[in-house]
């Protein structure tokens, strides 16, 4: 029986990844043969954060969820596109008063997959306890899925890492996004999380996180306001696969990959 493959894809940066997106994303899902696509789509649209042109373009390229982060709210049209599409998500520990949802459940080759978006507290805005808000989706939505999945926007590799401990053995799937360079970690934990600390973003490949290198020296080095500019460099795609068992429903492999 075919085991369940997860392709998790990082931050896509500006119209230019979205385009790169539109044009390589359903070819790699059908050669790789993947199951169930998630992508952080937080930096996607023309001016940063997510919009209706933005969001529409990497559903239809290919992604069946779309995480976020911090940048979310950039957008004025981010709020209306939370409420309308259940499957855009915004971290699950901003204040509930605020539009959208921080989880979904998804059916995608005969299994249902609940994915899960928090925001880490470390060196970022001041959101809720994410350990508290995952708590509360899990409880929510016991017998409700067979998989799992979480997106950890975050900025310090510690607090991802101690998510990923605390979570291991409930979580089936655990990938960190925010600092837009893949780390080295992926791994199955001790009670079988796949887990990898960040996967990286999908954009300029000769760039600082996605910005024209110039720009970001001369903010470092004369420290005055700089208008960055984002990178025309070639285009990259960085994610990780995590193979599933289909029977038992946990995770066998997670290895990062780059189109």
């Amino acid at each position: 029986m075919k085991d369940i493959k997860v392709l998790v894809l990082g931050d896509v940066v500006r119209c230019a990844s979205c385009e790169y997106m539109e044009k390589n994303l359903w070819k790699y899902r059908k050669e790789n043969d993947i199951d169930f696509v998630v992508v952080n789509g937080e930096n996607s649209s023309g001016s940063g954060g997510i919009d209706k042109k933005s969001a529409e373009t990497l559903l239809s390229a290919g992604a069946d969820i779309l995480t976020t982060g911090n940048h979310v709210f950039k957008s004025f049209e981010a709020k209306t596109l939370l409420d309308e599409n259940k499957y855009i998500l915004r971290p699950a520990n901003y204040p509930d008063e605020l539009p959208g949802f921080g989880y979904t459940l998804f059916d995608a080759s005969g299994k249902t997959f609940l994915v899960m978006n928090v925001m880490g507290t470390v060196l970022m805005d001041p959101l809720s306890d994410p350990f508290s808000a995952i708590e509360k989706i899990l409880e929510k939505n016991k017998g409700k899925y067979d998989i799992s999945v979480l997106d950890i926007h975050a900025e310090t590799t510690s607090e991802k890492r101690a998510l990923g401990f605390y979570f291991d053995g409930r979580i089936d799937v655990i990938f960190g996004t925010h600092t837009h360079v893949e780390t080295a970690d992926e791994q199955i934990l001790p009670k079988g999380t796949a887990y990898i600390t960040d996967i990286g973003m999908c954009g300029p490949e000769n760039s600082i996180l996605g910005i024209e290198p110039s720009c970001v020296i001369e903010k470092l080095r004369m420290h005055i306001p700089t208008r960055f500019i984002v990178s025309e460099n070639e285009i990259k795609a960085h994610g990780a696969i995590i193979t599933i068992d289909r029977e038992k429903n946990t995770a066998k492999k997670i290895e990062r990959i780059t189109f």
